[in-house]
């Protein structure tokens, strides 16, 4: 009986499609080609946690393939779904710009292949090529500015929903 993983069964990303996928936005094809090269697959079943609510983290993930959920426990201890993310959508980026605990639970909701990129991986890009780097870290910026915009619309509603029933008159 073997312990090792099991290997990846779906081949490589390819140059073509890291270029799709926003984070990768306006890398060369030489720093894309390096990444299809060095940056860890995993591939997951439906169920598995990719990472924990409150543990430390260094790396983000990129889904390649497949469904991964955003869940957040409330303080009661309730566990409720926040988001759906698939194909092209990356997860787990604040782990590489703080040091802060994950502030989610990931867990993958239909098998998934996923593309692993740690710190260390953003600071070796750093070294090698700054431009290169300010253009991935931009991008990471704007996805968080998107999902801000998303999250103060939501915040926006619901305030303005429950300001909407204590005002009403009978």
């Amino acid at each position: 009986m073997s312990l090792a993983p099991p290997p990846n069964l779906t081949p490589p990303p390819t140059v073509g499609r890291l270029r799709e996928i926003g984070l990768f936005g306006g890398l060369s094809d030489e720093i894309l080609e390096t990444f299809v090269a060095a940056l860890a697959r995993l591939e997951l079943s439906s169920g598995v946690d990719v990472f924990h609510e409150g543990e430390a983290g260094r790396d983000l993930f990129v889904i390649l393939d497949g469904e991964v959920e955003v869940l957040r426990r409330s303080k009661r201890g309730h566990e409720t779904r926040v988001a759906l993310l698939g194909p092209g959508d990356w997860f787990g980026e604040m782990s590489i710009l703080d040091v802060l605990p994950r502030s989610a639970t990931m867990r993958v909701v239909a098998p998934a292949q996923l593309l692993r990129f740690t710190a260390h991986d953003l600071d070796v890009l750093y070294r090698r090529d700054l431009r290169s780097y300010s253009l991935l870290v931009l991008n990471v910026a704007r996805e968080l500015s998107r999902r801000l915009r998303v999250a103060d619309g939501l915040l926006s509603e619901l305030v303005g929903n429950m300001m909407d029933q204590f005002t009403r008159r009978p």
